[in-house]
């Protein structure tokens, strides 16, 4: 062990650029971390939301596309395009402050900036599909085509 602490700043040296990529992706793995501790809403799996659904009544939004909706989208999810996403106004939402939402997309990466809205709008129970709808199609659950 001692003989691999006296060799590194030699490797260092001969592998800089290396050791920097290293150092990168190490800083951004800490910071994505560091960011999922702080967040307000909580990530869900597919298996966690089919029990919200089936025991909370979960109501469950989708973010992707038109035309992604229309390919594959979890039953009973309502479309809402990002564009017109407004916590804040939108009657169906406010009515359903009391209960879990869940955002969704096709691989669940743009929906935080929503999910953030619908807690400063004062929802308590705020949920991002893990994966989006690709996750919920590996674990082989039912999708949905079409309009509704």
């Amino acid at each position: 062990m001692n003989d691999v602490l006296h060799k590194l700043p030699t490797f260092l040296t001969n592998h800089m650029l290396l050791a920097a990529l290293f150092v990168v992706i190490l800083a951004a793995l800490i910071a994505n971390e560091i960011s999922r501790l702080f967040r307000k809403w909580k990530a869900v799996t597919p298996a966690g939301l089919t029990q919200m659904i089936n025991r909370e009544n979960a109501l469950v939004i989708d973010m992707s596309s038109y035309a992604d909706f229309e390919k594959a989208h979890i039953p009973g999810s309502r479309h809402v395009a990002p564009s017109q996403f407004d916590p804040e106004n939108n009657k169906d939402l406010v009515k359903a402050k009391e209960l879990p939402v869940v955002l969704v997309d096709k691989d669940g990466r743009s929906v935080g900036k929503a999910a953030n809205r619908l807690i400063k709008a004062g929802f308590q129970k705020v949920f991002v599909l893990d994966g989006g709808v690709y996750a919920w199609q590996s674990a082989q659950l039912p999708v949905a085509k079409g309009k509704k």
